[in-house]
């Protein structure tokens, strides 16, 4: 072999070899690309949920807020029923 033939079969396997190392890393490149679109829809979607959760939680808050009031409002309706059947035996007459 002569070092003309030697040379050439370097250079042949070098820019085999570079090829094969742009391809690949093409491809990490892309598999990159889309691993980031698809933490970027992640963190969207993430977002999107924690919205929801604190909008839910604001209407629990709102919700329990007017339950309590009903309740403090039953309360005070049963006293006054209560001490209204009490007024009603004192003038001898019949609660039920």
């Amino acid at each position: 072999m002569t070092a003309t033939t030697i040379g050439a079969v370097l250079a042949l396997v070098g820019m085999l070899s570079g090829s094969v190392v742009a391809y690949l890393g093409k491809r990490g490149e892309n598999a990159n690309a889309r691993l980031n679109s698809e933490m970027d829809q992640i963190q969207e979607e993430r977002n999107l949920l924690r919205g929801e959760r604190d909008g839910l939680r604001t209407q629990l808050t709102e919700r329990d807020a007017r339950i309590a009031e009903l309740l403090e409002l039953r309360l005070a309706d049963q006293v006054e029923l209560a001490r209204l059947r009490v007024r009603i035996v004192e003038l001898r007459g019949d609660p039920s």
